[in-house]
C-alpha cells in the first residue's frame, strides 16, 4: 500500500512537470530532459548487467556519448555526433580489453560481453531515447511527443487493468508469467483508442488533420513496441535476478524501469511519422 501511495505521488509531481515541458518550453529544454534520462538508463544498464567489470574510464566515455548522442539531435550536427561516440565507446572500450588481455587465461578484466553491454548502454539506448529529441524539433512535435508518451504509458496501464480484470491464459511469455494474451490484447486496443482520440482533440487544436489510418499505425505499432520494450528489460531484469533497475522515482523504481517502453515506442513513432509525411 505504501508503495503504491509513492508510485502515485511521484506521478502527481513528475508528470504535470513534463507536460509544461513538452508543451510549452522551448525544444532545447526537453533535449535536457532526454539527456538526463538517457544518462540515467545508461549507468542503471552498465551498472544491472556489467557484473563490477566495467572499468571507471570505459564507463565515463559510455556516459558522456549517452549525453552527447541526444544533444546532438538538437544541434543539427546529430550524423557526426552518433558516430563519433559510438566509435569512441568502441575504441575504448576495445583498448581497454586488448591493453588487459591475459594469454594464460585466454580472458582480460573486459571481456567482448562487458563491451557489448557498454555499447548498448552508452550508444542503443541513447539512440532510440534521442528520437523522442528528433519528434519534438518536427513541425507540431510537441503533440507527437505527447502521443509517443501517451502510447507507452496508456498501453502499460491497459495491458495491467486488462490482465487483472480479464486475464485468464496466463504464462505466455516466461519472462512475465503473471501477465497474460487478454492483457497483452488490451494493451493493444488501449493503444489504438488512445491514438485515435488523441487524433481527434489534437485536430481540434491544430489546423492539420491527423489521418486516421496513419493514427491506427501509430497506436498499434506503438503499442506492439511499447509491450516489446517492457518485455525486453524484464527479461534483463529476471536475468539478472533485480527487482529495479534503481530507485531514483519512488514507487516506479529507476529511469530504465518508467522509460522502458518509450526506448521501443519512440523510435517507431519517429519512424511512422517520418514515412507519412514522405508519402503526404
Amino acid at each position: 500500500m505504501f508503495s503504491i501511495t509513492k508510485r502515485i505521488i511521484t506521478a502527481v509531481i513528475c508528470v504535470p512537470i513534463l507536460l509544461v515541458i513538452i508543451l510549452f518550453l522551448p525544444a532545447w529544454c526537453w533535449c535536457v530532459v532526454m539527456a538526463l534520462v538517457s544518462l540515467l538508463s545508461a549507468f542503471e544498464m552498465m551498472k544491472a548487467a556489467g557484473e563490477g567489470k566495467i572499468p571507471f574510464p570505459v564507463e565515463i566515455v559510455a556516459l558522456l556519448s549517452a549525453v552527447l548522442i541526444p544533444v546532438g539531435q538538437l544541434t543539427g550536427g546529430s550524423q557526426p555526433i552518433i558516430i563519433g561516440c559510438i566509435m569512441a565507446v568502441a575504441a575504448v572500450s576495445f583498448g581497454y580489453a586488448i591493453l588487459t588481455y591475459d594469454e594464460d587465461s585466454k580472458s582480460g578484466k573486459m571481456r567482448l560481453y562487458h563491451i557489448l553491454v557498454t555499447l548498448f548502454s552508452g550508444c542503443a539506448i541513447p539512440l532510440s531515447l534521442s528520437c523522442m529529441v528528433c519528434l519534438r524539433d518536427l513541425t507540431d512535435g510537441r503533440y507527437l511527443v505527447l502521443l509517443a508518451m501517451l502510447l507507452a504509458f496508456v498501453t502499460d496501464g491497459a495491458a495491467y487493468f486488462g490482465g487483472m480484470y480479464l486475464g485468464k491464459h496466463r504464462g505466455i511469455v516466461p519472462v512475465s508469467p503473471n501477465k497474460s494474451i487478454e492483457g497483452y490484447i488490451s494493451g493493444l486496443i488501449g493503444g489504438i483508442l488512445l491514438s485515435l482520440i488523441y487524433g481527434v482533440i489534437i485536430s481540434l487544436i491544430m489546423s492539420e488533420t491527423l489521418h486516421p489510418f496513419t493514427l491506427i499505425i501509430c497506436g498499434l505499432l506503438g503499442a506492439v513496441f511499447a509491450e516489446l520494450g517492457d518485455l525486453v528489460f524484464s527479461l534483463i531484469k529476471r536475468q539478472y535476478d533485480i527487482k529495479d533497475f534503481g530507485n531514483i522515482l519512488p514507487g516506479h523504481g529507476g529511469m530504465l524501469d518508467r522509460f522502458d517502453s518509450l526506448i521501443f515506442c519512440g523510435p517507431v513513432i519517429f519512424l511512422i511519422t517520418c514515412c507519412s509525411k514522405v508519402l503526404g
